[in-house]
């Protein structure tokens, strides 16, 4: 029998092991949750993870499910897990800021479909997260309610525009997390901050409830210490624990079995180009540890669509009343980003929504010859918030380049994961990212996330 975590392990227990101890009555959902708390009070002033943090409420659901859990009544593996929200993301009777002064005394009304998914497992709401206001950038940096720091080096950014999300789970904040990701807003901040971040296929999570960036962008998902509380997640989410649920878990379990039998497609043009060396060569080595481990590994390419007329024409249609009526109340950034998207005609949205449909009804041939597709995450690691914002005209740029490697999947539609593969000599988080055929999320995606964590993991020891 295995000891009891003492309270300061507890917010860094995997979803798995945490589900485990639950249901066993080992440990308490109350427990779990205050521990969480813990963090929060202890590092928020710093971090900036949390806007608001729903510690009453929280603690209530958490008793809910110890009392269901005594019961027998265990909804998912989520069940009494403290989960934290982007605050893009609509919590009923709560405030959803999108990190913006516009937004800073809005209370929803009713819950998003992801939240009431959320509850419908059992899982604990805990806070809502700090983010980029509106999610319209890479740094989180741009926020009504300060930057967002990255907890293993809090002069640095934690990427974004999740970036409280992952910042939650670096710092213990929480065992899970969800984000949105329109250009790579999950998997840039889980590769800034050490954590895994999935982007499904698009669709497939719903969004209403959420603010919108891009409707023909916008992903939500979820974000965990590990692939196999990231398949978790998804398995327990909008579907019934069952056939989904064992299919993802056999994924994440036998994945060094299946890897043997994996294509893994390097998309070399674009991707791999004008990287930094310490991104380069810590992804480079993911590469040389699943071809150890048998995978078949090939160069192929991939289609890069870097349009933005439909991604700035949404914006800026969303945003249209507000910036003609409180233009002071956005951060003058992203009122500038807003803007950018005035001038685009219908003809010219009509034009490059068809070019995207036409991308992503090509997605699937892109792995007839490959199972999945890998990448850096991120081109260049985290930079300094000092830097960012003492030269202001940089940021933009900066952003873009963070993003490179992931929008790309965000026009494809298909889903992708980002997992650690390595640090900088400064221990700076480094991601590599895993792409897979639009609808099998958790297939080979998860198997080659699971196999390559487990043999990095390997490499440490």
């Amino acid at each position: 029998m295995h000891a009891k975590p003492a309270t300061a392990e507890l917010p860094f227990l995997s979803i798995a092991h945490a589900a485990r101890l639950l249901q066993a009555g080992e440990i308490s959902s109350v427990e779990l949750t205050r521990a969480c708390l813990v963090n929060i009070d202890s590092r928020n002033s710093e971090l900036n993870t949390f806007i608001t943090v729903m510690a009453d409420s929280a603690l209530s659901d958490a008793a809910t499910a110890d009392r269901e859990t005594g019961a027998g009544e265990i909804r998912s593996p989520l069940h009494g897990i403290p989960i934290a929200i982007k605050d893009l993301i609509d919590v009923a009777g709560v405030r959803t800021t999108a990190g913006s002064a516009l937004f800073a005394d809005r209370i929803a009304q009713r819950d998003a479909s992801m939240v009431a998914e959320l509850r419908a497992a059992g899982a604990v709401l805990i806070g809502k997260t700090n983010l980029h206001e509106f999610a319209y950038g890479g740094s989180s940096i741009v926020s009504h309610f300060g930057p967002v720091r990255n907890p293993l080096a809090p002069e640095y950014v934690a990427g974004g525009s999740s970036g409280g999300s992952a910042a939650a789970l670096a710092a213990g904040m929480c065992l899970g997390a969800i984000g949105t990701d329109t250009a790579g807003s999950i998997r840039l901040p889980s590769a800034y901050c050490g954590v895994v971040g999935l982007k499904p296929t698009f669709d497939t999570w719903p969004t209403d409830g959420v603010i919108p960036l891009s409707w023909s962008y916008d992903h939500v998902g979820p974000m965990a210490r590990s692939v196999g509380d990231v398949a978790l997640m998804k398995a327990s989410l909008f579907s019934p624990y069952g056939a989904v649920g064992a299919r993802v878990s056999t994924a994440a379990e036998n994945a060094m079995l299946a890897i043997a039998r994996m294509r893994v497609g390097i998309a070399r043009r674009f991707f791999w180009e004008d990287l930094d060396p310490e991104v380069e060569r810590a992804c480079a080595n993911a590469v040389r540890l699943l071809q150890e481990m048998g995978a078949s590994v090939q160069d192929c390419s991939v289609p890069v669509n870097n349009d933005r007329t439909v991604q700035s024409s949404e914006s800026y249609t969303y945003h249209k009343r507000w910036v003609e009526e409180s233009p002071e109340k956005y951060q003058p950034e992203t009122l500038r980003r807003i803007n950018a998207g005035a001038g685009y005609s219908a003809s010219d949205y009509i034009l490059a929504a068809a070019e995207l449909r036409a991308l992503r009804a090509g997605a699937s041939s892109l792995f007839e010859d490959v199972d999945v597709l890998l990448t850096p995450t991120v081109p260049i690691p985290p930079m300094k918030i000092s830097e960012l914002e003492a030269h202001p005209e940089t940021l933009r740029p900066c952003e873009l380049l963070m993003l490179r490697n992931t929008r790309p999947f965000n026009a494809l539609g298909i889903p992708a994961i980002s997992i650690p593969c390595g640090k900088t000599t400064t221990g700076l988080p480094i991601g590599v990212q895993i792409a897979g055929a639009p609808g099998r999320d958790e297939m080979e995606l998860i198997t080659v996330a699971a196999a390559l964590e487990k043999a990095l993991a390997g490499l440490s020891h």
